[in-house]
């Protein structure tokens, strides 16, 4: 059986021919199990190929390590299933917190008690409690499966783990960096027309779009006419491998969920704006001609004066170039989104239509978000039920 192996950036890799399945030649490549040399790898090809040749399987199921069922998980689940967005965030977790630490263990070695002893370990590590959750909610799911369809183990040993922390507190309007009517006017006079966060800034405070959302819009989704933004995609971005190093690719994908999906009433002022940013961007089309950036079929809305699209990264960079150098107050694109729900809330709107408004899959989470921080409305119930009892 041939095989070989192969070093890609600082990981050592093995591969070898499964020969002709279903009339098509088939090769399978793997990491070589933590191999630090070619000679290592060699070791672990020899004893894979070994393996397959006795079992007519790539791995003997009772020898198989959380590091290979992972990258199987990963393939034929995470890039099947989940969205562009998902899986990156899964395989970053997986590449960053899960592996080294347990990539090495036998699936039948992961007991409860080593489960348990690495959550602790990243309590202790002082870890967000949501970035803990993310990992354990990772090891739960695919151990699960491990269990069904799979029936490498005969349990699941996260069933038994607990995350022994506080039940975390609600965040406050700090936490969510919600802009006071002072932070806003102090923005709005340094963003005007112009300012390259312009276009993202006006689009964030009146339509409350995740930084995604806004990099993916493209000018057939604004009815001008009716005067709503359709949300039909987002601008995400892929981790690939060039040269060693990892690289991010950005393209459209869908929105976060279902509820994602959605049109956005918009007032008359973020109307007129956007309909002089296409007349301007339709005028340096013909400045730049042939050196005008497009992107085949999508006509983004928020682009640099030469066409080239904005992204979230390029949009993180002008928020802090922003905040630090010139604001200096508690300042993010996402807390845009926060600060035009709960004004909306205090403003008497219903949850249910800033839910979706926001694209929210449900009203509570709306509701356990924003209601608890505006003091406006708990001002208001007493006084309307004082108005009540007084005319008792």
């Amino acid at each position: 059986m041939k095989g070989g192996v192969r070093k890609r950036g600082g990981t050592w890799y093995y591969y070898f021919d499964l020969g002709m399945v279903d009339g098509k030649r088939k090769k399978i490549e793997r990491s070589a199990e933590g191999a630090q040399s070619k000679g290592e790898a060699e070791r672990v090809l020899r004893r894979k190929i070994l393996e397959y040749e006795n079992a007519g399987t790539v791995f003997k199921p009772s020898e198989m390590t959380l590091h290979d069922f992972l990258m199987f998980w990963q393939k034929e689940y995470v890039e099947l299933k989940l969205k562009p967005n998902t899986q990156y965030n899964y395989e970053s977790v997986i590449r960053i917190h899960i592996l080294p630490h347990l990539g090495k263990y036998k699936l039948k070695s992961l007991t409860p008690h080593v489960m348990q002893q690495f959550v602790n370990l990243k309590v202790r590590e002082e870890w967000a409690r949501k970035t803990i959750e993310i990992m354990i909610g990772i090891l739960n799911k695919s151990l699960k499966q491990a269990v069904y369809p799979y029936k490498y183990i005969n349990e699941n040993p996260m069933q038994y783990v607990e995350l022994l922390v506080e039940t975390p507190r609600k965040a406050t309007r700090e936490d969510l960096k919600i802009q006071s009517r002072e932070n806003l006017k102090l923005l709005s006079d340094k963003i005007t027309e112009g300012h390259p966060f312009h276009i993202p800034y006006v689009i964030g405070l009146n339509a409350a779009l995740r930084v995604g959302e806004t990099c993916g819009l493209e000018w057939r989704h604004i009815d001008f006419e009716e005067g709503v933004i359709n949300i039909e995609q987002q601008l995400v971005g892929r981790k690939h491998k060039v040269n060693g190093k990892d690289k991010i690719f950005w393209e459209i994908g869908p929105p976060k969920s279902k509820a994602g999906y959605r049109s956005i009433p918009v007032g008359n002022n973020l109307l007129s704006i956007l309909k002089k940013e296409k007349r301007k961007q339709l005028e340096n089309r013909l400045k730049y001609g042939e050196h005008y950036i497009t992107y085949e079929d999508n006509d983004y809305v928020c682009r640099k004066e030469n066409g080239e699209r904005y992204t979230p990264a390029v949009i993180k960079y002008q928020t802090r170039e922003l905040v630090k150098k010139k604001l200096k107050i508690n300042f993010n694109y996402h807390s845009l989104r926060h600060t035009h729900a709960t004004m909306l809330i205090e403003a008497g709107q219903p949850t249910k239509t800033v839910q979706r408004r926001l694209g929210h899959s449900r009203a509570s989470i709306t509701e356990d978000r924003y209601v608890h921080l505006t003091k406006k409305m708990a001002r208001d119930a007493a006084d309307i039920f004082d108005t009540i009892t007084n005319q008792l």
